[in-house]
């Protein structure tokens, strides 16, 4: 049987240190909760003696969560560890976590003390902790930097002491993967006493290896990752949950580890991380980026939808997505063209589907990325339209701080000139109202949108318009370096479609 990794996630600690990503008493609960469902072993609440907030965040976890174990922080002081036992005592299973640095330059420039003296508190430490709580975890501050035989000295006297969890963090994220895997191996070899206790790993990400690092001491014989969702926390953050536990559930043929964690609610958590501290999430991230499972080449299209495996390591639904997406863009092959055509609900003939993707090809030149609207309205310009009704000949806009928007529209109506003028609350409303008026279609605006195809002050806008009428939807889309224009264009291109539709409804097509 594969040896277990316990996962102590701190999102609600470390996490909490992002700059801006502090949290409420309710918010902070509402993640718990989140975490129970992902059936991680730990969860480091807060750090109870920092604020009367942390104390009562801490608290309120307690209380809630009933099935995992909660664990607050502690510096090897009395008041700290006292503070943290009060703040668990509602708790099931309660967990003290004491840290106390044992690197030569935070023993000179921050504490202030000699190795006897913290080798003295950090035994002294646990031992009292262990008065509040069965469960005991010190770590070695900036443990990475540290002498080691004095780390490992260390850690024998809080076993003494009592400690179950040992952690030995890489605090400024310094290691690098084969070093900090190999001073695990040292400690795990040179640490009297070490078997009565749980070795852990807490990485920070300064150098973007703390994922690495965190596999790395696995190998050697860690049995604890200390994570966060979305790996939030101080500076450059911490190792992420959810790449650890993929990396270990997706290369256990190499790990041969295994953790109890629920992979299939990964997904939801990260959002909801993302929606409660405002700390939005790469789309190049590994596992919950937005890119993660989303396929543009076309080679890789090509390959997914014969076999997902050709190009994916990991099943999308494993972390609680329906599906991979296939991105429509200058990239995308035929293969994954048709596939889209067939998701929109389009049964066209092959030299119909050839038509429609040279037009999509042209298109996609423009745009960085095809949405499902383009597509559409590419499948009813190409296919389903014949000359169009409505044309505009001319639009003159008359609008600023004091004026009221006002719009005149000139539109060629099958060979005859019509000109009206309308007033809106703003240019483009006037303009509508214009349009309206002379076409006396009622259709009922939906949606309208503006992208920018191209970069700089001087873009070239597109307006995307949905229209329905009796019934029928259609996409209308228009494009101009003058956003008013583009958007008169749009919705005539919208009402030329409805009067296709008109004489020829299309049903059998969808």
């Amino acid at each position: 049987m594969k040896d277990k990794i316990f996962i102590f996630d701190t999102t609600l600690r470390d996490g909490e240190q992002s700059p801006g990503a502090s949290m409420n008493i309710s918010e902070k609960v509402r993640i718990a909760h989140q975490l129970e469902k992902l059936n991680v072993d730990v969860i480091e609440a807060g750090f109870p003696v920092s604020s009367r907030g942390d104390f009562e965040a801490v608290k309120a976890v307690a209380k809630e969560i009933k099935n995992i174990q909660v664990a607050a922080l502690a510096r090897a002081n009395t008041k700290d560890i006292e503070r943290a036992a009060e703040a668990l005592k509602v708790a099931k299973y309660p967990c003290i976590h004491i840290f106390l640095a044992t690197s030569d330059i935070h023993l000179k420039y921050k504490l202030k003390k000699s190795r006897e003296e913290v080798l003295k508190m950090a035994a002294e430490a646990v031992k009292h902790a262990r008065r509040y709580a069965d469960s005991v975890e010190f770590s070695a501050e900036d443990a990475s930097r540290s002498d080691l035989d004095f780390v490992c000295k260390v850690f024998a006297s809080v076993i003494k002491a009592g400690a179950t969890v040992l952690n030995f963090p890489d605090t400024v994220g310094y290691a690098v993967p084969d070093e900090f895997g190999q001073k695990i191996k040292y400690v795990m070899g040179h640490t009297p006493g070490i078997e009565k206790a749980r070795l852990s790993v807490h990485c920070h990400n300064d150098l973007g290896l703390a994922v690495a690092n965190s596999l790395a001491a696995i190998v050697h014989g860690a049995r604890q990752v200390e994570v966060t969702i979305n790996g939030i926390g101080e500076r450059a953050g911490n190792a992420a949950l959810e790449e650890v536990i993929m990396a270990i559930r997706t290369r256990a043929d190499a790990l041969k580890v295994q953790t109890d964690i629920v992979t299939e609610h990964i997904c939801a958590s990260s959002r909801l991380v993302t929606m409660i501290t405002g700390i939005p999430v790469q789309p190049n991230k590994a596992i919950v980026g937005a890119n993660a499972f989303a396929h543009e080449a076309g080679i890789h299209q090509d390959g997914v939808l014969k076999e997902r495996t050709t190009y994916e390591i990991m099943n999308p639904c494993a972390i609680g997505l329906a599906k991979s997406s296939l991105v429509m863009g200058k990239h995308s092959g035929r293969h994954a063209f048709k596939q889209k055509l067939k998701e929109l609900g389009y049964k066209l003939g092959e030299a119909d589907i050839d038509r429609v993707f040279e037009r999509f090809k042209d298109l996609a030149d423009k745009k960085k990325t095809v949405f499902d609207d383009d597509i559409e309205a590419l499948v009813t310009d190409e296919i389903f339209r014949g000359k169009d009704k409505y044309r505009l000949v001319y639009l003159g806009v008359v609008t600023g701080t004091e004026a009221v928007p006002t719009a005149t529209v000139q539109i060629d109506i099958d060979g005859e000139l019509h000109r009206e003028a309308e007033f809106g609350v703003g240019p483009i409303d006037a303009t509508f109202n214009a349009i309206t008026k002379i076409t006396k279609v009622k259709a009922k605006l939906l949606r309208f949108s503006v992208n920018s195809i191209t970069g700089g002050t001087d873009a070239q806008g597109e307006v995307t318009v949905r229209l329905e009428e009796d019934g029928q939807v259609v996409i209308g889309q228009g494009a101009d370096a003058d956003i008013i224009i583009a958007s008169a264009k749009a919705y005539l291109n919208a009402l030329n479609r409805l009067e296709y539709l008109k004489k020829n409804p299309v049903k059998s097509l969808y």
